[in-house]
């Protein structure tokens, strides 16, 4: 995939599961990030860092629990959803709803940086692989945001130029959840 006439590193299918919890269901992706856990607590927290790798801006940094908007941004389209932070233990939990969806995202220091954990509960399964795809791309986004080399999101529609249906497919397989396409 190229970004700017660079190439694109997706790298290898992060680790994934799934849970289900009544009629409710859990991704559970992990993956290793070479920085500190205070760096990606912050790159997670704060307004100016997410917008510039997740699908979302908040209204405000999110390292605090109570209510806040997460903005969804596709091209020239944003949706403003309610969330409430329920867990924030600076730099190792930080859960929050985002509209019906849950996100919990826990980080553990390794050797050599952060193994992050992210459980993200949706209404249904068929949404396991889309959010595993999108995560993907978000976080390799993060990774270079992280590194010091931006290289903007990757949001909404224009993730399919980026290799999410690629993505979408592995972790279906992945997940043993049959191919479900772009959302709708």
């Amino acid at each position: 995939m190229t970004m700017d006439g660079n190439t694109l590193d997706l790298g290898p299918l992060f680790e994934v599961d799934s849970q289900a919890s009544e009629d409710r269901w859990t991704l559970v992706f992990v993956r290793d990030l070479r920085h500190p856990p205070e760096r990606v607590w912050a790159a997670l927290t704060e307004p100016e860092q997410l917008y510039a790798w997740s699908p979302y801006t908040a209204d405000r940094n999110l390292g605090t629990v109570g209510e806040a908007t997460l903005t969804m941004i596709d091209a020239e389209t944003s949706v403003d959803l309610p969330a409430v932070v329920r867990h924030a233990e600076p730099p190792t939990l930080l859960e929050y709803s985002w509209g019906t969806d849950l996100l919990r995202w826990e980080l553990a220091a390794t050797g050599s940086g952060t193994r992050l954990t992210l459980r993200h509960t949706v209404e249904d399964r068929d949404w396991l692989p889309k959010v595993a795809a999108g995560w993907h791309l978000c976080l390799v986004v993060a990774e270079h945001l992280l590194d010091g080399r931006p290289i903007g999101p990757i949001r909404g529609n224009d993730a399919r130029n980026y290799g999410w249906d690629e993505l979408h497919d592995a972790y279906a397989e992945k997940l043993g959840i049959a191919g479900t396409g772009w959302p709708r």
